[in-house]
């Protein structure tokens, strides 16, 4: 009975001091694990980051936008006369000249009605001619002197209108272009008010380009532009009309560049992209692989000032293949272009300027802006 009480007891120490003995020697590792992050933060080196240094250059600012093609004029020529088509000099689509008869109308009885209009008048003239000779003379009163000026004056007006029906027998090409249709035939009959032709003035071309709210500022009338063909030529052309007020639709605004064409080459209705300089800017171009973007979802760029990461949000002023030309940046910069996804605002680091040892990179096109 004693022995058991004995060995009972001798089980309940040995585990005592084996519970005893593992919170020791855990509180032990404890106290180790707490200790080597601070041993590492003391003796952890300043982080190398490759950097290059850029200066400003002036940048043109370009509105980018898609357009069409149109006539610089549109005329839809009509019959002022009526009758049947006897002459029709310009083919459809030949180039025309300022006062080209495109169309006759056969004159009928309107040239004998012009000659007896003319007999008339003659006859007229010298009445009153020798009624203001006898008016001058005193044989003759005022008032038959009044009534022949006044059978003259009727005469000379019924003359005019006769040779201005003659004259409407005749349609002429308003201005230089193109006959782009003709609506009448060799022996058509037409009728006053009918459209018998259209003439296009192509010369100059007009570019037409619908801009949005941010595109417009800055553009003024007068100023340059050029405009991308699809068959790859670049032409220069003159902003001729910008839109006070936007489409109640769309919410944009009409702009008109004007393109010299005098080879006529250039048809109304091609899409051409048009590039219209805004303002001239100082920026910097890199290369978008370097770009970043912080917690709160600013863009920007790392640099280095004075040994330490400074963070400056940029603008996007243009980004194409050749790289990305941003603005708000110093003059001068120290940008970081490898590892500046792994350094935070105010660290110190170490510059490494590119092509020095000592940075690794992932791609040498992220080096390079």
């Amino acid at each position: 009975m004693t022995r058991s009480y004995l060995l009972a007891g001798l089980i309940a120490v040995a585990a005592t001091l084996w519970v005893i003995t593992g919170t020791l020697l855990q509180d032990s590792d404890s106290r180790e694990l707490e200790k080597d992050p601070a041993q590492i933060s003391e003796t952890a080196e300043i982080q190398r980051v490759q950097v290059r240094t850029l200066n400003a250059r002036p940048y043109v600012e370009e509105v980018r936008v898609t357009g069409h093609s149109e006539a610089n004029r549109i005329v839809n020529l009509r019959a002022e006369q009526a009758g049947p088509v006897e002459e029709l000099p310009g083919s459809k689509g030949s180039r025309v000249s300022a006062g080209e008869t495109l169309l006759r109308i056969a004159e009928q009885d309107r040239g004998v009605a012009l000659e007896e209009a003319r007999s008339r008048t003659a006859q007229r003239r010298l009445e009153y001619q020798a009624a203001k000779r006898l008016k001058d003379q005193g044989f003759r009163a005022e008032t038959q002197f009044a009534e022949s000026r006044a059978a003259y004056d009727q005469a000379l007006a019924a003359e005019r209108r006769a040779e201005i029906q003659v004259e409407q027998l005749t349609i002429e090409a308003p201005f230089d272009g193109i006959l782009e249709t003709r609506d009448a035939e060799l022996g058509d009959y037409v009728d006053v008010g009918q459209e018998v032709a259209q003439v296009i003035d192509l010369d100059p071309i007009i570019f037409v380009a619908m801009l949005n709210e941010q595109q417009r500022p800055g553009l003024l009338t007068g100023g340059p532009g050029y405009v991308h063909l699809p068959d790859g030529r670049e032409l220069e052309g003159r902003i001729r009309y910008i839109a006070s007020s936007a489409n109640s639709d769309t919410r944009s605004f009409r702009l008109e560049l004007e393109v010299t064409n005098h080879e006529y080459d250039i048809p109304a209705g091609i899409t051409g992209e048009l590039f219209l300089p805004r303002e001239t800017v100082n920026a910097h171009r890199i290369s978008p692989a370097i770009l970043t973007l912080t917690d709160e979802g600013l863009l920007g760029v790392r640099a280095v000032e004075d040994g330490k990461v400074k963070f400056h949000e940029v603008d996007i002023i243009h980004q194409g293949s050749d790289g990305a030309w941003i603005a708000g940046l110093p003059e001068e910069v120290t940008l970081i272009t490898v590892g500046q996804e792994f350094v935070r605002d105010g660290q110190e680091v170490i510059p490494v300027s590119e092509g020095e040892e000592g940075v690794s990179s992932t791609s040498p096109d992220e080096q390079h802006p």
